[in-house]
C-alpha cells in the first residue's frame, strides 16, 4: 500500500494555504521499520 503527494515549493518554502499542512500518520498496532522516500524535482534558482 502506498500513497504520494505533490507539493509546490516557491523560493525554497512549501507553497501551502493558510490552513494547510503536511502530516505523516500511521495506524498500526505493531512496531517495525519504516521507509519514507522523498523525491525533489525542480530547477535551480541560479539557472
Amino acid at each position: 500500500l502506498g500513497s504520494s503527494v505533490m507539493v509546490p515549493v516557491t523560493n525554497g518554502r512549501f507553497n501551502l494555504g493558510t490552513w494547510q499542512g503536511i502530516y505523516q500518520c500511521e495506524h498500526r498496532d505493531h512496531g517495525g521499520r519504516r521507509r519514507l522516500i522523498i523525491t525533489i524535482q525542480g530547477e535551480s534558482l541560479n539557472s
